[in-house]
């Protein structure tokens, strides 16, 4: 079975081989205290085993609920924010060609309720007047500020073009099984629902018709992603020393040693909302008790124009691991010029990705020189296969890391800090006390 492949041996130089092997009786623990249901927060633990619990049935169910927007609209507005967009997204503009939306053909999947920018609304509105349009909302409660704020808007104004009845056809609900405000809406107005399993967080959900139904309306093979992540179950699930389980020892060791910060790094430009994704789930995960890696992601070789210089003199408390796509779907040769003007006929002849290549790995050789530990995560190439391969390596990784890190990398107490002075600064009924005390120190 061919896989996507963990190299660290360029951390050789940073952290020694006996202060690696020290750390594999910790996540060999770790990953047991995950397998056996003893870790914390193990009432978050559903999505170890969800690639392989998602039956035929389930599947089908999806593809014929997303064949079904994708007959009745030209655009499908997914409502979600943090965990309940970031996977898709991350997957559709992977697998999309750059310029999809750009084309005035086929379908479009954009996304809203992750953010609360009026000039962003008044935007999607005004575009959305004359399209036909759908719905996907993902919330748990549906009470979740930016989410049913962007559900209030778009829900009024597909029901005053289209009319209630067409309405319900066109909006999905993936929440809860049996409570919160989007479960009882959904079941009043008869719309078609998914639900969001109970033991599994939001940044674990990809694998969740969270994920997989905004996949499936873009177009792209929900099948082969499950396939991917099963994949990755069998290589890293049952194997103390797996490529998961190497990750998680690496990026601990390079931690302890004083690196805090870690940059995910790509060379490929539709691996932008991979790392957006990727940043939430590791900065939510393990971001406690004055604890954690703080995750950063750059794009290359664009942020070598722009971050290059700190990264290569800055403060050294960077680490970085690069995601590396193999092979590129499409050849493209750089012309001859007569003129030469721009001194690049030494390159004639040769691929693009040839030039990347060698960019990256020119990039490996001075931030290793620079006093960055590199890592490298390689992609065979970029499809659902190797993607769904990906998130489950980082997932289970994450977990590994979290549970060596000693806290729980399931919760998110600290995102309710901003949530509470916002509701205070708004007047939000239940919360007068908080709202004096917060407006005196204003």
């Amino acid at each position: 079975m061919n896989s996507i492949r963990f190299d660290y041996s360029k951390i050789c130089q940073f952290v020694s081989k006996e202060e690696m092997e020290s750390l594999f009786p910790q996540a060999q623990q770790a990953l047991k205290s995950l397998k056996d249901g003893t870790a914390k927060g193990n009432d978050f633990l559903g999505w170890l085993d969800l690639p392989i619990e998602i039956t035929t049935e389930q599947l089908q169910d999806i593809e014929k609920t997303a064949a079904a927007l994708r007959a009745r609209t030209q655009v499908v507005v997914v409502i979600g924010i943090g965990g309940s967009y970031l996977g898709a997204r991350a997957v559709i503009e992977a697998l999309a060609d750059s310029f999809h939306n750009y084309e005035p053909n086929g379908m479009k999947v954009i996304f809203a309720g992750h953010n609360i920018g009026e000039d962003y609304y008044h935007e999607l509105l005004h575009y959305l007047q004359d399209k036909e349009f759908g719905i996907c909302v993902i919330s748990k409660s549906g009470t979740t500020t930016e989410p049913a704020i962007a559900f209030r808007l778009l829900k009024e104004l597909l029901e005053s073009r289209v009319g209630k009845e067409e309405a319900r056809k066109r909006i999905v609900a993936i929440t809860d099984a049996a409570k919160g405000a989007l479960r009882t809406l959904a079941d009043q107005e008869g719309y078609k629902t998914f639900v969001i399993p109970d033991n599994v967080g939001g940044r674990f959900s990809v694998l969740t018709p969270v994920g997989l139904l905004p996949i499936a309306i873009a177009g792209f093979d929900i099948r082969e992603l499950v396939k991917g992540a099963v994949e990755m179950r069998e290589l890293c699930l049952n194997h103390d020393r797996s490529l998961a389980a190497e990750y998680a020892v690496a990026r601990t060791a390079l931690y302890r040693k004083g690196y805090a910060v870690e940059l995910l790094a790509n060379f490929n430009p539709k691996l932008h909302y991979i790392t957006e994704w990727w940043k939430q789930l590791y900065g939510e995960s393990e971001g406690k008790e004055n604890k954690g890696i703080f995750p950063a992601g750059v794009d290359f070789t664009t942020d070598l124009h722009s971050m290059g210089q700190y990264i290569q003199q800055g403060v050294r408390m960077l680490m970085e691991t690069v995601v590396s796509v193999e092979s590129p779907h499409y050849k493209v040769e750089i012309p001859a010029d007569e003129a030469n003007l721009d001194k690049l006929n030494f390159l004639a002849g040769k691929r693009v990705d040839e030039v990347n290549k060698m960019a990256e790995l020119g990039t490996q050789i001075a931030h290793v020189d620079g006093g960055v530990p590199n890592m490298k995560v390689v992609m065979p190439a970029l499809t659902a296969l190797y993607i769904g391969q990906l998130f489950y390596f980082f997932e289970l990784a994450c977990g590994i890391s979290g549970c060596m890190l000693g806290v729980n990398p399931f919760d998110q107490p600290g995102v309710e800090a901003y949530k509470n002075n916002m509701f205070a600064l708004l007047d939000k009924p239940g919360y007068e006390e908080a709202s004096k005390a917060i407006k005196a120190r204003l």
